[in-house]
């Protein structure tokens, strides 16, 4: 498909269209460039990073989000991060089964994006599909990271609030969290509230802000059941509310996060093709003897 047409189709909001502009994002950096440009600054969608340490049901939490939002009229997109396939390169969980519901109606819209072993939970194309939801005229893009526990805060570069999803029996992890989700997140749930333990650790979680510049919602919420859910809507919806108001800061943020994303999307391209043509030769001149492996890995990235 020309690239004129899928734009044209993207902003149609066209389904279709969408899923082949994302795939495009994905696998063929060069030509999506020339389709991103097309699409100016994102403006109208709100996005809600999700994330926080695998196991606590960050899928069910998303799932209950996207049916509150709908409730609302609005249009919802989802873009949920999973481990990479090691035969195929995919998306390991493929359309997250948790989400099937929703697959048959046609103003939400599910994407599953394989990490392709990009750090700190996102994935190189999440930046790229986030503008297109946007041009697409979603409303809500909800951001699932792929759950790597304390390494997963990039999402808050993207994202114009971010939700971090823990759950009882954690222990010691909100101490050793401290340093990396506990710094991200704008709402902190504490989910599965049936399961011993959920009132104490809600009272952890505030306990790491006492005395800080910081007082961010702590929720205890049940996915499972919805219990807590509406609390946390609304608790989110103040976020929304200031996007929508046209918050510069909010806007700022996430632009920024996708301008670093994007570099380093662009870097790492031109790395692996770099790397890709230079390591054998440099290979053969370490077995030689003539160049040391550090002396070889600083000629390939100097």
């Amino acid at each position: 498909m020309q690239l004129s047409k899928l734009a044209s189709g993207i902003k149609r909001g066209d389904r279709v269209a969408l899923a082949k502009g994302i795939t495009l994002v994905e696998n063929e950096p060069g030509r999506a460039s020339a389709l991103l440009r097309g699409f100016g600054v994102p403006t109208r969608s709100f996005v809600l990073g999700v994330t926080g340490p695998p196991g606590t049901g960050k899928s069910t939490l998303v799932d209950r989000l996207i049916a509150s939002y709908r409730e609302k009229g609005l249009k919802v997109g989802v873009i949920a991060i999973d481990p990479t396939s090691p035969l195929t390169g995919g998306a390991l969980l493929g359309d997250r089964i948790r989400m099937t519901a929703h697959s048959v109606d046609r103003r939400v819209y599910i994407r599953s994006m394989a990490s392709r072993g990009w750090s700190g939970g996102l994935s190189r194309a999440a930046a790229d599909a986030i503008r297109l939801m946007d041009a697409a005229g979603f409303d809500v893009v909800l951001l699932e990271t792929v759950g790597i526990g304390q390494s997963d805060i990039e999402v808050v570069g993207v994202s114009h609030a971010v939700l971090v999803v823990l759950m009882p029996g954690l222990g010691d992890d909100v101490q050793v969290s401290k340093a990396g989700l506990m710094e991200v997140g704008d709402v902190y749930v504490v989910n599965k509230a049936d399961l011993e333990g959920a009132d104490t650790m809600v009272v952890s979680i505030l306990s790491l802000f006492r005395g800080t510049l910081r007082s961010p919602p702590v929720l205890k919420v049940s996915a499972l059941s919805g219990e807590g859910v509406e609390k946390l809507l609304g608790a989110v919806e103040g976020f929304r509310g200031r996007f929508v108001s046209g918050a510069e800061d909010m806007r700022l943020k996430s632009v920024r996060g996708m301008i670093v994303e994007t570099a380093r999307g662009a870097a790492m391209t031109r790395f692996a093709a770099v790397s890709e043509r230079g390591a054998d030769r440099l290979a053969k001149r370490v077995v030689r003897g003539e160049l040391t492996i550090e002396a070889a890995a600083a000629k390939l990235a100097p």
